[in-house]
């Protein structure tokens, strides 16, 4: 059987925890994540553990934030005024918005009575994630 190669179309289940053992995500009751073997659609600590695996083959990995989802970065928390959120915005919620032409999620972090605080570092930033894969299926790039 050939083991999994820069490039190759891979589809794994996987379960991903926070370092106390919290279910952050699983692909559990869902179809196995596809995507490319070493490529960038997915995090890079995902991407690169699936190289050299056989299919039906499982591990764990941990992923430190530089493979992840980066270091959270207090730059990126940003004051705005309140009355620029919707009506009964709350922290924890989820906005999106779009700069430089993108659509990008938001979250309210911190809200005071004429501000809020909304930070753009991706939920996970600056978080060690553990992943259990099973590498399901392959298919062969040549690469």
């Amino acid at each position: 059987m050939d083991v999994t190669k820069l490039g190759d179309r891979v589809q794994i289940h996987y379960t991903g925890r926070l370092e106390d053992g919290t279910i952050f995500d699983t692909s559990n009751e869902r179809a196995p994540l596809e995507f490319t073997a070493g490529g960038s659609e997915v995090i890079p600590g995902v991407s690169e553990a699936v190289l050299g695996m056989e299919p039906g083959q499982s591990k764990t990995v941990t992923v430190d934030p530089d493979k992840a989802y980066g270091k959270h970065r207090p730059d990126l928390e940003q004051r705005v005024s309140r009355s620029i959120l919707p009506q009964g915005a709350k922290v924890g919620d989820p906005l999106h918005t779009k700069v430089k032409g993108e659509t990008i999620v938001v979250w309210i972090i911190e809200l005071g009575e004429d501000f809020a605080v909304l930070d753009l570092n991706h939920p996970l930033a600056g978080e060690t994630l553990t992943f259990d894969i099973e590498l399901v299926g392959v298919e062969s790039k040549g690469i």
